[in-house]
């Protein structure tokens, strides 16, 4: 048996209660693949979106209705070293890749010094939704993980002041008729970690130029927030699931004021109806 299929293999059987049903539960729980959907994979080269990627290719080829699938890795400015591990990693893996290039670490490194991070990301979203999009793709996925959603919560809360979540799937605002999906939406980063070490697969971190700054505004953040889930998990250790479930579970009546489709409401507008 080759090395890619002992790796497919694990991710059926020894992973099959951690990462296989909880993949498949979140592309059924939020619809996130229809039947005739051309599905492009981002992927980074880090952990999540190469897991991600096998994930996708065991559903496609097991699962009950057809989509397209393709595998894209943009270099967007990687190093040689980091550009050549993706590389290798994705030919362990069996995954037939696009790779296209683009200048994203050095335009960002011009115009975004106070912000790289969120500038690069929103960058590499609109590079991957085109070229996705010339492939003849109308969905592009990313390998955000249950931890990124609860991380993003409590950045939402603590550091912006509003309680917003990452979402599931997301309609394109700028590419008519693209969508950006998460299919590891409720996949915990630590087996994804677990997948890999047990493969003893290696994977980049983050590559990009911003990294060595070491910015405490636009990567401490996150960080902290980790650090405090952990803490907390360790006193009560549903904590992680509870922030999860509160974006499922919002109560309209209990809410002060809200936004929909731009517009504000507050708890005022119905209160002498009541």
């Amino acid at each position: 048996m080759e090395r890619y299929e002992n790796i497919e293999r694990s991710i059926i059987k020894k992973f099959r209660k951690t990462i296989w049903t909880r993949f498949v539960k979140a592309v059924n729980d939020y619809q996130l693949i229809k039947e005739g959907d051309n599905i492009a994979v981002c992927i980074s080269g880090g952990k999540d979106s190469f897991l991600l990627a096998k994930c996708m290719q065991e559903l496609k080829k097991h699962g009950k209705f057809d989509f397209g699938l393709k595998f894209l890795v943009m270099n967007p400015g990687y190093n040689e070293k980091n550009f050549q591990q993706i590389k290798k990693n994705a030919e362990i893996l069996n995954l037939d890749v696009n790779y296209f290039e683009s200048d994203i670490f050095d335009v960002v490194n011009e115009i975004a010094t106070d912000a790289p991070c969120y500038m690069c990301a929103k960058m590499r979203r609109g590079y991957l939704y085109k070229y996705a999009q010339s492939l003849g793709c109308n969905k592009i996925a990313l390998g955000h993980h249950f931890d990124d959603v609860i991380e993003t919560i409590l950045l939402s809360m603590f550091y912006a002041a509003e309680l917003r979540s990452m979402m599931p799937k997301l309609k394109s605002t700028n590419h008519e008729g693209m969508e950006l999906i998460r299919p590891l939406y409720v996949v915990r980063e630590r087996d994804v970690i677990s997948w890999a070490r047990y493969n003893d697969l290696e994977f980049i971190q983050c590559a990009c130029k911003f990294t060595d700054r070491k910015s405490e505004e636009n990567q401490g953040k996150r960080k902290e927030i980790k650090a405090l889930i952990e803490q907390l998990r360790r006193t009560y250790d549903q904590i992680d699931l509870n922030i999860f479930n509160s974006v499922h579970n919002v109560n309209l009546d209990t809410i002060i004021r809200y936004k929909t489709k731009g517009e504000e409401h507050s708890f005022l507008d119905t209160y002498d109806d009541a």
